[in-house]
């Protein structure tokens, strides 16, 4: 068996196994938040069997045959990481440089190769999350962590699909007679996208999710460098979502710094659908140009009435991610947690009052909520309204 094969066989039935029974150990505590000082056999299996089968890949000095084997390579090694940093094994606030050299030498090998951030990223988990014989990576074989991969997933393809719809608008401009095809599809892959975030929201465990799934998204060290957390939102679609429609713009210093921040989590592929989407005039703005001119050309009518709606089933999705997942899932169970247990609670590393500031800006934008302090598109959106009446 070649290295990398043993490797992905370990993470997908003994690591999770591992770390499913440490997740038990933990949850079975009075105080949930605590992982130092428990499971240490267990911890020391992790990485005694981690460190033997990374060793011989990063003496092969090669990354993989071709890019998906690289890929899923660097999942595997970026999970073990992971693993290590929940476990509290390695923390990035009381080190300068990661103490497991050789998983870190071989993520920076193999993330420099392929153009991305050298740890695990959404897509090793969500739409690269190759399944044999139906068994998909994880963490765990905990039917929350399952179930969250598996809904996200499905979110994901859902704002893809209506990323693809509203690009394939390009060509053919906002005011085509035809345009009522591809916003229709839009807005119902958006729609699908709200159900799937129902269903997630309706069944997924609080508790179990807040102690036993989020832990694994913390920011890790990877040699010297601190790398952030795993984002949903680590891909092209969500993204190209806010450009195309307008309600987010390239040129907004917030936003600006959200895409540049983003980029190296996310595919190759889609760095570069990004940065073309990046480029292009929103459906926004090319609808404001005939506010006046042709209010009421039937076009226009159809067109923004149609646009109006996909806009509304997006900004929808905006405020049921944060009212429900970041509200619920997050904020609410932070409360109860130890003073001592919020140190490096976000996957994305600032304190959880800043990025539930930097979220709730990022859901005004996307609802083009009527907020002075933020580059909203209230406004525009209202004048679109009123020109049709709506």
């Amino acid at each position: 068996m070649s290295p990398d094969v043993a490797l992905n066989q370990w993470i997908r039935h003994d690591f999770a196994a591992i770390n499913t029974a440490l997740e038990e150990l933990y949850f079975a505590q009075g105080d949930r938040a605590q992982v130092e000082g428990i499971g240490g056999e267990l911890k020391e299996e992790l990485v005694r069997r981690g460190e033997e089968l990374l060793a011989p890949l990063l003496a092969e000095g090669r990354t993989h045959d071709g890019f998906d084997g690289a890929l899923e390579l660097l999942g595997d090694v970026g999970m073990y990481l992971g693993a290590l940093r929940r476990h509290e094994l390695t923390n990035p606030d009381r080190e300068t440089t990661s103490p497991f050299a050789t998983a870190s030498a071989l993520a920076l090998h193999v993330g420099v190769s392929i153009g991305m951030a050298p740890r695990f990223a959404t897509a090793h988990l969500a739409t690269h999350n190759r399944a044999v014989g139906g068994l998909r990576r994880s963490f765990t074989t905990l039917h929350d962590e399952f179930l969250f991969i598996d809904e996200n997933t499905r979110g994901i393809f859902g704002l893809q699909s209506a990323a693809y719809a509203l690009t394939r608008l390009v060509p053919l401009g906002a005011s085509s007679p035809v345009a009522d095809v591809l916003f229709a599809e839009a807005e119902g892959a958006l729609k699908g996208v709200a159900a799937c975030n129902a269903r997630l929201f309706e069944t997924l465990d609080i508790d179990r999710f807040f102690y036993c799934v989020r832990p694994y998204y913390k920011p890790y060290r990877v040699g010297r460098q601190v790398y952030r957390g795993a984002n949903a939102g680590d891909f092209a679609g969500i993204n190209e979502i806010d450009l195309m429609l307008g309600l987010c713009r390239a040129s907004d210093p917030y936003y600006a710094q959200l895409l540049h921040e983003k980029l190296p989590y996310m595919l190759p592929a889609e760095q570069l659908r990004l940065r073309e989407c990046m480029s292009r005039r929103s459906i926004l703005d090319q609808l404001l140009d005939h506010v006046e001119s042709d209010r009421d050309a039937p076009w226009f009518v159809a067109n923004v009435r149609a646009f109006l709606g996909v806009c509304d089933a997006f900004g929808a999705i905006a405020a049921q991610h944060h009212d429900q997942l970041v509200s619920r899932f997050v904020a609410g169970p932070a409360q109860t947690m130890a003073p001592g247990h919020m140190q490096g609670i976000t996957a994305s590393g600032p304190p959880l009052e800043a990025l539930l500031r930097s979220l709730e800006i990022l859901r005004d934008l996307r609802m083009a909520a009527p907020r002075g302090d933020i580059a909203s598109r209230h406004e525009d959106m209202a004048r679109l309204r009123a020109a049709i009446g709506a």
